[in-house]
């Protein structure tokens, strides 16, 4: 029976703005004075230099806005970056959308029935009984239990499944508060937009999705929280987190390798999500990786920020679309839970 192979990736961003054009132009005057010299030191060190937006705060104010005029926004700016996604993902696999099996759609910054799923189903032509998935709420690692699902269908029905990441992350500034409030400092310097589409197929050229495994510490759930309120999705990001991600990320990796008789100094690629600086470097230390094995992520957060589920494609694409692709390649990705979520790749020719 042939493996599942990721053999087309699609991405679409919306128009993006320098770092410290976002601090001039709208949060140095969004924080309050007494937390304004801290807001700053805590963007010029995010370790990102350009983002995008959908909804930009340099022209539009979305701060004070109610949950409901934001999801409504969501589905008209996330709509077309979708398609644009998608439609490239499937180019490059050498496909129509009539020929996907399996539609899932991930994305944790916007809800609407009917969704993207439907909506993208109907508007680029996917066969009727295509069946659909929609994974929210899961945060920055949902991309790797929604390429699991994508591969478990391939593998059962050796038909190709979709994938797609859309997070419109722009949509949740939420309003100035005259207390300190350094959570919420930190997620309006990193966070990005980003919709990414990979395609799985049975077999054939490509990376084979050789296992999807993930480990979740439940006892430190309150380390990392994506709250609806009023004002659009709050985010509760504990400085804790990097110390939860030393503990575990070790040995998930050792297990993960291991159980395909593989070493860490035979992964040539890594796509590690970029939760922020702090992040890579635990990742890196605990891995004893070399200074170089983790250049795509930091590049890719230099240059995108972190757009939530979207990010660890965004590493892969850019680990592809290198002079010489890694012939193995291992995707780490951690969200609320506190989880850790961890897909090992093969170069298949």
């Amino acid at each position: 029976m042939a493996v599942p192979v990721i053999a087309g990736l699609g991405t679409a961003q919306p128009p993006g703005a320098t770092q410290d054009e976002l601090w001039s132009g709208f949060f140095a005057g969004h924080f309050p004075d007494a937390t304004r010299a801290l807001a700053q030191r805590i963007f010029a060190n995010s370790g990102v230099t350009r983002r995008q937006a959908a909804v930009n705060p340099l022209l539009e104010d979305v701060s004070d806005w109610p949950t409901e005029r934001r999801m409504r926004r969501y589905q008209v700016e996330a709509l077309p970056l979708g398609k644009e996604a998608v439609g490239r993902a499937l180019t490059a696999a050498g496909l129509d959308a009539g020929d996907v099996g399996m539609f899932i759609v991930c994305s944790c910054t916007g809800y609407a029935t009917p969704g993207l799923d439907i909506l993208l189903a109907r508007d680029l032509g996917m066969a009727p009984h295509t069946q659909r998935m929609v994974v929210g709420h899961m945060g920055c690692y949902a991309a790797l239990p929604g390429l699991g699902a994508a591969g478990d269908f391939v593998t059962a029905r050796q038909r190709p499944a979709l994938l797609l990441c859309a997070e419109l992350t722009s949509l949740h500034i939420q309003p100035a508060t005259a207390r300190l409030d350094t959570q919420q400092i930190v997620s309006h310097a990193l966070f990005s937009d980003a919709a990414v589409a990979a395609v799985v197929v049975p077999g054939g050229r490509g990376y084979a999705l050789r296992e999807v495994t993930a480990i979740t510490d439940t006892s430190t759930a309150d380390h990392m929280t994506w709250d609806v309120t009023d004002t659009g999705f709050r985010m509760g990001l504990s400085p804790k987190v990097p110390q939860v991600l030393s503990r575990h990320v070790r040995g998930l990796v050792d297990g993960l390798l291991a159980r395909h008789g593989a070493t860490l100094s035979e992964v040539g690629g890594w796509a590690v999500h970029p939760g922020g600086p702090r992040i890579l470097d635990v990742v890196e230390r605990e891995l004893a990786l070399p200074p170089q094995a983790l250049d795509a992520a930091r590049a890719t957060l230099d240059a995108h920020g972190n757009c939530s589920s979207a990010t660890v494609l965004l590493i892969l694409d850019r680990l592809l679309r290198a002079q010489r692709p890694a012939e193995r390649i291992l995707m780490l990705a951690f969200g609320p839970g506190l989880t850790l979520y961890a897909a090992l790749l093969d170069h298949t020719p």
